[in-house]
């Protein structure tokens, strides 16, 4: 049995959960977010407060999928009622960011400012007095990471002078430069 998988998921008093054939969907003070499964696989249960995901049967695929049904339902729940966010920051003489309406425009160092626009359901927001430091923020764990992969991926950071677009808590392991040539004679 997963370890994962047998654990309850506890349901704040805030959200409501829909069951249906194939969809859980979950309403609370953030949003609403739905999520299919594959009733074949496992069954879903809503019993005091929480939330049970149970395989059908033994085979390799219900197994597979025990755990990764029980982790989607507690990130939907955790969705609904707090939101994830994921901090970047970037680094680099005269690099810098700017939102205008819905498109994040980066200047990297490349001969033209780069722009995004953001998807919906994601908001982005600068700390105070800093255009280097930013917040993609959102109900939905995976567009709020992969915005923030999109958002690296323009200019990764590099290992010499740490110049780029990295995660708050990335360490980025460092390299020395050449070094002076020495003198022969």
């Amino acid at each position: 049995m997963s370890r994962i998988g047998k654990k309850p998921v506890s349901l704040p008093e805030k959200v409501e959960i829909t069951l249906e054939q194939d969809s859980l969907r979950a309403k609370g003070p953030k949003g609403e977010l739905t999520m299919k499964f594959n009733p074949e696989l496992v069954t879903i249960k809503q019993e005091e407060g929480t939330i049970l995901v149970e395989r059908k049967n033994d085979s390799k695929q219900a197994r597979a999928h025990h755990g990764l049904y029980r982790n989607l339902t507690q990130n939907i729940i955790q969705g609904v009622t707090d939101g994830f966010s994921k901090k970047l920051e970037i680094k680099g003489v005269g690099y810098r960011a700017a939102l205008k309406e819905n498109i994040l425009e980066l200047n990297l160092g490349y001969s033209h400012p780069v722009q995004y626009n953001i998807p919906e359901g994601i908001t982005i927001s600068f700390e105070e007095k800093s255009q280097n430091i930013f917040t993609v923020a959102g109900i939905d764990k995976q567009l709020v990471g992969q915005t923030a992969a999109e958002i690296r991926s323009f200019r990764k950071p590099e290992p010499y002078k740490g110049k780029g677009i990295k995660y708050s808590d990335e360490i980025i392991a460092r390299k020395a430069g050449k070094s002076a040539a020495k003198k022969e004679g």
